[in-house]
């Protein structure tokens, strides 16, 4: 059998750059080096793409932008149906599928997977509007109630609004969700600019804050409880794990908690009666329809301690793939190790692809 051509995009121009590295390390190390040629393309925090020529463990740290690297660009010219090598002469590099294991924005947010459609490569993961609507955290949150799939009650504010109508907008968001309140940027990740509110003056830094990663502020109640996480795959027949749990070693989840201090641990299964987690496991594969996912995500939820109540958080279409990430340990208690669960979402991404172009 031939090997296919896959190029494994990571970087990018994003807060989440450095953990596109580090989850794009763990595929490549991961991926089967038998059914795969693999190529790496870094996309520098300017956006400037380049294919990079050298070991896989350059990618992790950043230092491959200081190794063998050659300018590229993704052609949208589905006859190219791959890369441009901006060599001394120009060559085509024909691609078979692309895995864009990039976080947060231009990467995670239905941009690059446009210029993947517009290219005709099948790629790794939702499309273009599923991409789209669960970044926006207030576009995600407004699908979900319409499909009457639980969450705490939450709002939302342009942060220009926000700054400009703070004394307004207190007493509207301290009456509707009361203190603590959670304030995020609608589109980021990772817990990047998420604060934890406790009175106004908390609040108007919060703001400032978000407003800093997005120009659109989400608001959401505290709610205190047990934090799980559901790893979910597939296009039309879909599965769900069942939920693991984060247990936090800081007062939420943070980025460092995530990513630098290694403190947090992970339950899997989470500490919940069967029925629970079943019925958790019901509501992400509810979830992941409701916003037209395909291919992975991870879904989010949270146990309120003082109701039981299942209430939905997020889906995170490019959920984290580091070392400690919840998806691939999810997916592992479950029965597929890193290299199967690789080969399947590859497969998935060249089933869609078919269908569509069928």
């Amino acid at each position: 059998m031939s090997k296919q051509n896959a190029v494994l995009l990571f970087g990018g121009v994003s807060s989440e750059h450095e953990i596109s590295r580090l989850s794009a390390a763990c595929w490549a190390n991961s991926l089967d080096k038998e059914r795969y040629h693999v190529h790496y393309v870094g996309i520098t925090r300017q956006g400037e793409w380049r294919l990079f020529q050298g070991d896989a463990s350059a990618i992790a740290d950043g230092s491959w932008e200081q190794g063998n690297i050659t300018p590229c660009v993704l052609s949208p010219d589905r006859s190219h149906h791959g890369l441009i090598v901006l060599e001394q002469t120009p060559r085509i590099l024909y691609v078979d599928v692309v895995l864009p294991i990039l976080h947060g924005k231009n990467g995670e947010d239905g941009t690059i997977q446009g210029l993947l459609e517009l290219s005709g490569i099948p790629y790794v993961g939702c499309g273009v509007l599923a991409s789209a609507v669960c970044m926006d955290k207030a576009i995600a949150n407004t699908l979900l109630d319409a499909a009457n799939i639980a969450r705490c009650e939450w709002d939302w504010a342009w942060a220009e609004d926000a700054t400009a109508n703070f004394d307004t907008l207190y007493p509207h968001l301290e009456q509707k969700l009361g203190w603590p309140m959670f304030v995020k940027p609608a589109n980021a990740g990772s817990s990047v600019g998420i604060s934890k509110a406790n009175n106004p003056d908390q609040l108007r830094k919060a703001i400032q804050v978000a407003a800093a990663e997005d120009r659109k502020i989400v608001f959401e109640r505290f709610v205190k409880g047990q934090e799980v996480e559901c790893a979910v795959i597939g296009n039309h027949a879909v599965i769900s794990t069942l939920p693991g749990e984060i247990l936090a070693s800081q007062d939420f989840y943070t980025y460092d908690d995530k990513y630098i201090s290694g403190t947090s641990r992970t339950q899997i299964p989470a500490n919940l009666p069967q029925s629970t987690l079943e019925q958790i496991q019901k509501f992400a594969v509810d979830a992941y329809k409701a916003l037209g996912c395909e291919g992975l995500t991870r879904a989010d939820f949270f146990v309120e301690e003082c109701t039981g109540a299942i209430l939905v958080n997020e889906l995170n279409t490019l959920p984290g793939f580091t070392a400690i990430s919840m998806y691939p340990q999810l997916m592992a208690h479950a029965g597929t190790p890193l290299p199967q669960l690789l080969d399947r979402l590859i497969e998935l991404a060249m089933e869609r692809a078919a269908k569509q172009n069928g």
